[in-house]
């Protein structure tokens, strides 16, 4: 699901395309004013830069934390879990399993 922020983003930069071509329509059929047109162009080439930029960052998955604490409680257990007189292969694997699952991979 993506942010309200990023589909604001999508909706200004989809208006701002649309306007400019209209710009450079109007401005073509005007008389043709190189700086009218070269104005429009820049501000479409810079919508164009926010809306990569936008995309890549609301695309990139973030790495989840790695909490010390967590792993070690998580390592408590196995040992509990061994000394209890289950296998530690067992349990490790267990573990990563749950790892794999939890990841959705």
């Amino acid at each position: 699901m993506q942010s309200p922020l990023f589909t604001r983003i999508r909706i200004v930069t989809g208006v701002m395309f649309v306007a400019s071509i209209a710009g450079l329509i109007i401005s073509s059929i005007a008389g043709n004013n190189e700086g009218w047109v070269v104005t429009i162009g820049v501000v479409s080439a810079i919508t164009a830069v926010v809306l990569i930029v936008g995309s890549a960052v609301a695309s990139s998955k973030r790495i989840p934390a790695f909490s010390e604490v967590e792993a070690e409680r998580i390592e408590e257990q196995v040992r509990r879990l061994v000394s209890a007189g289950a296998d530690e292969n067992d349990v490790r694997e267990l573990v990563k399993t749950s790892i794999r699952l939890g990841r959705g991979l």
